[in-house]
């Protein structure tokens, strides 16, 4: 079964690793009587400070934040991280257990009875940028549409998979499948995890420790335990946030570039007129795309009528895109309000991300980015084709 202890005893400590399911019961049952009985030092939990912060409800998302996150062009990765988020308490509202739940369990009788408490997780952030800027981009397109194919498609969960989600071999199952399809995500998410919290327990100054940890997780955080030495070099190359690549904006260059080279090829071989004829077809085709966009995530309509002047000229600059001009537009017409924010942890159906003004705001971003590069990749063959 899935909810069980391993005793590891390495470097005079005593360690048990619980390893649970975030939406199961007996997982919170098994993390009360495992830390009543073995009375720890240390309570480790599979956890980052933004994730514990998040659990404890000590920081919640505000205007300024969304502001910044636009600005950044840090959008895909927030939304990302929304839409797992959702799709874990999904699973977890199928069973009326709030997933973290068994977390939550270990820090509260923790807390009760004097034990210290130790987040052992890598800080989420970092794993997303991780897997973000090291997979190679037909990974990230699987990556991107499982996770909307599995999240956003209004599928009740039934009972029977519920129940497999409790047993362990269906989460070696799943690990193996993800390392078949995905493999550098499944190096990234959870070898690459399993090494570092093995470390962080480790490093806990401690005797007797008792550590909650996913299940998928149990295997490899025993066997790097076991394994006796983990060099400081290597958990230092699992917290660098790799370099973003430049590829696309290099792509972003070359089709500037084409365009004038297009442009100036028609003004000199066929007059003004052809120059002319072929700036407006840039500008309609650009502007009417990434405006349709933006309709069709319901945007404001004075969010459609500057995206639509917008997008012509930020197709032209490789440093700005038409969405975040939409979005920024639309966060000042139509200010999220607290419920917006409290709500983003409640949506259950596809309908929920475009009535909420939050995650609105989002899917106008990444509607008006894709309607403008698909102007782009239309405009530019047209172009020559006129020559």
């Amino acid at each position: 079964m899935l909810n069980r202890v391993i005793e590891v005893n390495v470097n005079d400590k005593k360690i048990f690793l619980i390893g649970t399911a975030h939406i199961s019961d007996e997982s919170i049952e098994l993390v009360r009587k495992t830390i009543l009985e073995e009375k720890p030092d240390f309570v480790a939990v599979e956890l980052c400070q933004q994730r514990y912060d998040a659990l404890l409800n000590i920081k919640k998302w505000d205007q300024t934040e969304i502001d910044e996150v636009i600005k950044s062009g840090k959008t895909h990765m927030f939304f990302m991280q929304l839409l797992l988020a959702n799709f874990q308490k999904k699973l977890g509202d199928s069973v009326g257990i709030k997933p973290g739940s068994e977390m939550m369990e270990a820090i509260k009788i923790a807390e009760m009875n004097g034990i210290k408490i130790a987040l052992v997780d890598r800080d989420i952030k970092i794993t997303l940028k991780r897997a973000l800027g090291l997979i190679p981009m037909t990974e990230k397109a699987k990556l991107v549409f499982s996770i909307i194919e599995g999240i956003l498609v209004d599928t009740e969960i039934s009972k029977e998979l519920l129940e497999k989600l409790k047993e362990r071999d269906i989460f070696n199952e799943l690990m193996e499948d993800l390392a078949r399809e995905i493999p550098s995500i499944k190096k990234i998410l959870i070898d690459e995890r399993d090494l570092y919290i093995a470390n962080k327990i480790l490093n806990i100054d401690g005797k007797k420790i008792v550590a909650v940890v996913g299940a998928g997780h149990l295997e490899g955080i025993k066997k790097s335990l076991e394994s006796l030495y983990i060099s400081k070099s290597d958990i230092e190359k699992l917290e660098e946030v790799p370099k973003e690549k430049n590829t696309l904006r290099y792509i972003g260059y070359i089709f500037i570039i084409a365009f004038f080279a297009l442009l100036i090829w028609g003004f000199y071989a066929k007059g003004t007129d052809m120059a002319i004829k072929m700036f407006s077809m840039w500008f309609w085709l650009h502007g009417i795309l990434a405006a349709l966009g933006v309709m069709l995530a319901m945007g404001h309509p004075l969010t459609v009528i500057i995206t639509f002047f917008a997008a012509p000229f930020t197709a032209l600059h490789p440093g700005i895109a038409a969405g975040w001009v939409a979005g920024l537009v639309e966060l000042k017409m139509r200010k999220p309000m607290v419920m917006d924010f409290e709500n983003l942890m409640k949506m259950k159906k596809i309908r929920d991300y475009w009535n909420n003004r939050v995650t609105r705001i989002f899917l106008i971003i990444i509607f008006a980015n894709i309607g403008g590069s698909i102007a782009t990749f239309i405009a530019l063959p047209y172009m020559a084709s006129l020559l």
